[in-house]
């Protein structure tokens, strides 16, 4: 069984999610006519406040739980596996998946927040959910989603990121997993506990820290690695297109391989097209569908076009510079082979880099599983489900992971089938919204939102 498991992970992440994803993010950027064009508006709009908006929290905080949750583990070790399974290259077309990639979370987010629901309590929910069953008329299909995001989150969200938290402090500080699982599951109970805005209140201050922290880590590195860099660049850029790339003898991987690994670490480390960042989207102060989307959007760039491409970067110029770094079969410990370059203080500014990032994560998916769990049986899961969340935080901090890991990397990736399948389909409402909206972000959509009376959903 956990070699079949093992297989079907590996089978899910190769080609088939690669066509269905990548195949997705060019239609959306053909379909929205290169949305990516207004990234600098989304930009602009993420740091404006729109008091007239309805919603729970502001535009930037729903941004910046989105971040926290896509920026994680898979910009540090994620990007460090693509490159040492696919060469330089990966690097290449993880950049690729980033741009490609906004156009989708742009799409993905119309529909959710078109298609959002507010409770008797005030809350505004959403998701791809809630845009199957409305949009689509196809509550299956939601069911789906909601169910497979609810487990999920558990261990993509939680444990395998609480487990990456305790082996960094442990590795890098001596704290052992016991004492981390303590404080990781002390601190996220406190923060969620209070719901979305205490979640966001968080996020809004750890999500620019910790990505100046590691932004500035990385360039230090870019430094101390002088023409490398360049070297470094040019070979990116050569090995995503050439059959047999090399520099030296070091690498020898072809551009089937660059283009795989690339895009498959590219698409799971920016989340477009899988439906989670968009549930939060939901909740922000907006006047219209379009508005958010285009701040949403932004997520992508800051994740994988400026800090995944920042990572790559720091990797190949690091190798060319100190081949010796790629000796080893541990793949995971050559962004933290980078960072020693960095006298004394370097090994700790990854560790703890990679430790908020992990912790960030926590925080978002929290919220992503909640609102799934709430969509399947009623707001009054929603205690329960928190308290779940702080028992499996520290949960993942003392116990190995590998098959749990699996599991989840398998169930993330089905959530991206009924959330595509959403996207293709209502492609022409979420169209209408743009065409209506795009160059008048500033107006109301006067469409009311519908207020859900009933406390269990109907299933």
């Amino acid at each position: 069984m956990l070699k079949f498991i093992t297989w079907f992970d590996g089978w899910l992440w190769g080609l088939p999610l690669i066509i269905i994803l990548l195949g997705t993010h060019i239609f959306c950027t053909i379909r929205s006519k290169f949305i990516q064009r207004k990234v600098g508006r989304g930009i602009k709009l993420s740091v404006t406040p729109d008091p007239d908006g309805e919603g729970e929290v502001s535009q930037f905080g729903a941004l910046a739980t989105a971040l926290a949750a896509t920026i994680g583990t898979g910009n540090i070790i994620g990007v460090a596996t693509a490159f040492a399974s696919g060469g330089p290259g990966a690097i290449f077309w993880c950049w690729i998946t980033g741009v490609l990639g906004m156009a989708t979370k742009y799409m993905e987010t119309v529909m959710s927040v078109k298609y959002r629901e507010q409770t008797e309590d005030g809350r505004m929910i959403g998701g791809a959910m809630y845009a199957l069953e409305r949009g689509l008329h196809a509550k299956w299909l939601g069911v789906t989603f909601a169910l497979l995001g609810a487990v999920a989150a558990f261990g993509i969200g939680c444990m395998t990121q609480a487990n990456s938290i305790a082996t960094a402090l442990n590795q890098n500080f001596g704290v052992s997993p016991l004492i981390a699982g303590i404080a990781v599951a002390a601190i996220t109970g406190v923060v969620i506990i209070g719901g979305v805005k205490s979640i966001t209140k968080v996020t809004e201050r750890l999500v620019p820290f910790m990505a100046a922290f590691y932004v500035i880590g990385c360039i230090w590195v870019l430094i101390r690695n002088g023409g490398a860099v360049g070297t470094g660049l040019v070979l990116i850029v050569k090995s995503a297109f050439s059959m047999q790339a090399g520099a030296g003898g070091l690498f020898g991987f072809s551009v089937g391989a660059a283009l795989r690994f690339g895009c498959a670490r590219g698409l799971f480390s920016n989340e477009s097209g899988m439906g989670s960042a968009p549930i939060v989207a939901a909740s922000a102060k907006t006047r219209n569908s379009v508005r958010q989307s285009l701040v949403s959007m932004t997520g992508t760039f800051w994740d994988t076009v400026i800090i995944c491409a920042l990572t790559g970067l720091t990797l190949v110029s690091s190798a060319v510079a100190h081949p010796e770094f790629l000796k080893g079969d541990d793949t995971t410990v050559l962004t933290f082979k980078c960072f020693e370059l960095i006298p004394v203080i370097g090994r700790p500014i990854i560790a703890i880099a990679l430790a908020m990032f992990a912790f960030s994560t926590i925080l978002g998916w929290s919220y992503y599983g909640e609102r799934c769990a709430e969509y399947l049986v009623g707001a009054k899961i929603i205690m329960p489900y928190k308290i779940a969340w702080i028992i499996f935080s520290f949960v993942g901090c003392v116990i190995k992971l590998d098959t749990v890991w699996t599991i989840a990397d398998i169930l993330n990736g089905l959530m991206v089938i009924p959330n595509v399948i959403g996207i293709w389909a209502l492609s022409g409402h979420i169209m209408e919204d743009t065409n209506k909206y795009v160059n008048d972000v500033d107006a109301v959509d006067p469409t009311p939102i519908p207020v859900i009376h009933k406390e269990v959903a109907d299933i």
